[in-house]
């Protein structure tokens, strides 16, 4: 009874809490191109990226991004994992993505949601997330962020539920190419 009463009051608090909202219209060309990764919450799979977390979008046709993901590992080695997405809704802010070779792209589970909460109004900084509100991903067109734009963003992300507590920064810089 003594773990119950908690876990019942969480899932509740959970089950009250309104849906994660995505930015109200995302043009994938201007969305395209360059991104930094300033923080994230972190995700199994990123666990090995260090440093210089880069995400790269190029549009392919209307509504398709290619996207190529790197990272510095500790010891300094670059590592790449490339993808695309593609829009679920008619806003485009809502997006899925799939890192499987084009082969294995209809497997169940080989695309996951990567919605787009917030971007500036010239797509200079983006929060992103999952509906879920398990992976939040602050982005810059710079791979530096003054306080007050960083503080702008967590302010977009806690009032959509995401746990901000846990977020970590990104070092970048470290790596120059």
């Amino acid at each position: 009874m003594a773990t119950a009463v908690p876990l019942a009051v969480a899932h509740f608090r959970v089950a009250r809490q309104a849906p994660v909202a995505t930015a109200p219209l995302l043009d994938l060309r201007r969305y395209a191109g360059r991104w930094f990764e300033i923080a994230r919450l972190p995700l199994t799979t990123e666990r090995e990226c260090d440093s210089d977390v880069t995400a790269t979008y190029t549009l392919l046709g209307r509504d398709r991004l290619r996207i190529v993901n790197s990272c510095y590992t500790r010891d300094g080695v670059l590592e790449e994992v490339r993808g695309v997405a593609r829009p679920t809704g008619s806003d485009g802010a809502k997006l899925e993505v799939c890192f499987m070779p084009k082969a294995l792209r209809w497997l169940p589970g080989s695309w996951a949601p990567y919605w787009v909460l917030h971007v500036d109004p010239d797509y200079g900084a983006a929060v992103v997330g999952t509906p879920d509100r398990k992976h939040l991903w602050l982005l810059s067109r710079s791979p530096f962020m003054d306080d007050s734009q960083l503080q702008r963003l967590l302010l977009h992300a806690r009032a959509q539920g995401f746990d901000t507590t846990q977020l970590m920064r990104t070092p970048q810089g470290v790596h120059r190419s």
